[in-house]
């Protein structure tokens, strides 16, 4: 019949159990107070309990014990087996299990409509509408809500309890409100300079929200139909050709035909232009709505006056090593490209999604395995910026690990190694994402944007070194070449974050100017104030502050590369042994541990911009370079 926990209760001394001679002795010297027992959850979580003897310090008390002593640890082992099988678990514990089910199956629904109107589709792939689809996970929302509220948290872990913190943040943040909010919240029609408000109520953050989707969405459209010449291409697509264009005068005809999209983010550069005058509103909420970039390394343990020393330090390190003759903004883009022109016949359009699956492979990671999906073909609404997102959520599956799906949204009319390099980027947040193994509420990007775009690029910037190159597309270019062209686009990145310090510092500032002064003074490029060239990236406009995700990214991803090549060796042409190795020791974690905990751990000190400045002297003096 089954055993009740009161069956469980142990009355007899363990000092009957043990002996008194030598092995007695050795056990108080381990552990000089037996813990007082009352029940079987007591006996087997204690280290002296028989349960945890007989695998370990049984072995040692065999010698000296009669067989009777060793039938009294075995009926031990009896009832704790048969209480381990029959009690019941706590009600509260069943319901966290049966809650976690369901957050898991929300989530996952969440997820498939959201990649669904991303891949511009009006049905998911199970055939169900998108209102159909969004009705049932409103509904479900209620009821994890619900199950939520009944479970009696203080008979649970306090692990347990962690996790339904997170749970329950999660509701109100990424689960909150209909999937479709962001369709049916009310919009500006018209991209027309003229449409923009005079300005936005202090504190209606529902129209400023509505405003910056509708700047977005606007940037969105212009860089997607570009006219040069007689063509209409992209954005990404000029930069291509500004890169492998020869004639200066043509590369600067390419290069403001792009106008029409800085106009969007930023009218004529007035003090009510559209950027302007969200960053006016933004100047008016309070620091927990509207925080500095530089907080974005709270999370990585780091102090905002010490990222932006960094920031400097690494753009004074790059103005060093370069001529200080200014260069005009397009003919920065064509230096910066020199790998590229010599590698892209090596790469047409048609081969990076090859290219990038076959590295993985190299490294461990079977892509069509991992569950990885792709969306490269241009439609209709699709964003402008390459993305990742998850597909579906990983979870337990009648006694097995199903691991996350993953989409990787891409736009490419072009080869060259500027895309590949952002494909195995983005493919890299898919393997990530395919690696997380925890438990439902820890399913999730780590804590830290900058830790997540750093682990995309631990195997991307492999693209940009010699050995890759040859063993990959076989050819290659010098070591000076490859760090130049690699930290080019890089320096970029770090100017744009400390683009947006300075304009959060000084909102009413004219970023036309502040864009001037930091890319003229660090980055050699010629001052154009009269032009609003810094509004080349939709992350500006779509998620304020991201950029710094980058910046510190490769502060960070230059010490995790250096690091796993001098514990792990080095993986530029491949090694099988690289993602399992990485996700034992940082991919599986998802939310499960905080970046604070996990990158000194992997570093094995404290993260600096050290090795970020010595990989980039690996580039030689700029006049050498030119």
């Amino acid at each position: 019949m089954p055993v009740s926990p009161r069956t469980c209760l142990v009355y007899f001394p363990l000092s009957r159990v043990y002996s008194r001679g030598r092995a007695k002795r050795r056990l108080d010297r381990s552990q000089p107070t037996l813990p007082r027992l009352h029940s079987f959850a007591g006996l087997v979580s204690s280290p002296l309990s028989p349960i945890s003897y007989l695998g370990g310090a049984s072995r040692r008390l065999r010698p000296c014990h009669p067989p009777h002593r060793i039938l009294g640890l075995l009926a031990l082992l009896v009832i704790a087996t048969a209480c381990t099988h029959n009690a019941p678990p706590p009600p509260s514990s069943v319901q966290l299990t049966n809650l976690e089910t369901s957050y898991t199956a929300l989530r996952s629904l969440r997820d498939t409509l959201g990649i669904t109107r991303a891949r511009g589709l009006i049905q998911t792939p199970s055939g169900e509408s998108l209102s159909a689809g969004d009705l049932r996970f409103l509904a479900a929302r209620s009821a994890v809500a619900r199950q939520l509220a009944e479970i009696e948290t203080t008979h649970l872990r306090s692990g347990d309890r962690a996790a339904l913190t997170i749970l329950s943040r999660t509701l109100t943040t990424d689960l909150a409100g209909n999937p479709d909010a962001r369709d049916s919240s009310p919009v500006l029609t018209s991209c027309a300079p003229g449409a923009a408000p005079a300005s936005i109520a202090p504190g209606d953050t529902t129209a400023a929200n509505a405003y910056r989707r509708h700047i977005y969405d606007c940037f969105g459209r212009a860089a997607s139909f570009v006219a040069a010449g007689n063509d209409t291409v992209d954005r990404l697509t000029i930069l291509g050709r500004i890169a492998d264009t020869p004639d200066a005068a043509e590369r600067q005809r390419l290069f403001l035909a792009l106008r029409p999209m800085w106009r969007t983010v930023n009218g004529d550069d007035g003090a009510r232009s559209p950027y302007r005058t969200l960053l006016l509103f933004g100047a008016d909420q309070d620091p927990e709505t509207n925080p500095s970039p530089l907080d974005r390394a709270a999370d990585i343990g780091v102090g905002p006056a010490t990222v932006e020393r960094w920031l400097v330090a690494i753009l004074d390190a790059w103005r060093t090593a370069t001529p200080d003759s200014a260069v005009e903004p397009w003919d920065y883009y064509y230096l910066a490209a020199a790998a590229d022109r010599q590698l892209d016949a090596r790469i047409p359009r048609d081969s990076l999604l090859p290219i990038t699956i076959r590295y993985y492979k190299t490294l461990g990671a079977d892509v069509p395995a991992l569950g990885v999906h792709y969306d490269l073909a241009p439609h209709p609404g699709k964003t402008p910026v390459a993305n990742t997102d998850f597909g579906s959520r990983g979870h337990e599956a009648d006694g097995r690990w199903i691991p996350s799906e993953s989409w990787v949204f891409a736009t490419y009319e072009t080869g060259g190694l500027d895309n590949l390099d952002e494909l195995v980027h983005e493919t890299g947040h898919a393997i990530h994402l395919a690696a997380i193994h925890e438990r439902p509420e820890y399913v999730d990007w780590p804590d830290s944007d900058p830790l997540t775009e750093a682990i995309a690029d631990i195997p991307a910037l492999n693209v940009f070194e010699p050995a890759w190159q040859y063993h990959f597309l076989g050819d290659s270019v010098s070591t000076p070449v490859a760090t130049r062209t690699k930290y080019a686009s890089i320096m970029l990145d770090i100017a744009w974050a400390l683009f947006e310090v300075r304009l959060h510092d000084h909102p009413d500032a004219d970023p036309n100017e502040v864009w001037a002064a930091i890319t003229s003074h660090y980055l050699h490029i010629a001052p154009h104030p009269e032009w609003s060239w810094w509004a080349m990236r939709g992350q500006l406009i779509d998620a304020p502050g991201y950029m710094m995700n980058y910046a510190l990214g490769a502060v960070i991803v230059t010490a995790i590369r250096e690091r796993i090549t001098a514990v792990h060796g080095p993986f530029a042409t491949g090694d099988p042994s690289w993602y399992p190795w990485l996700y034992a020791h940082l991919l599986r974690f998802g939310l499960a541990r905080s970046t604070r905990d996990v990158l000194p751990e992997l570093l094995g000190g404290p993260l600096t911009d050290a090795p970020l400045l010595r990989d980039l002297a690996r580039m030689r003096p700029a006049s050498a370079a030119r």
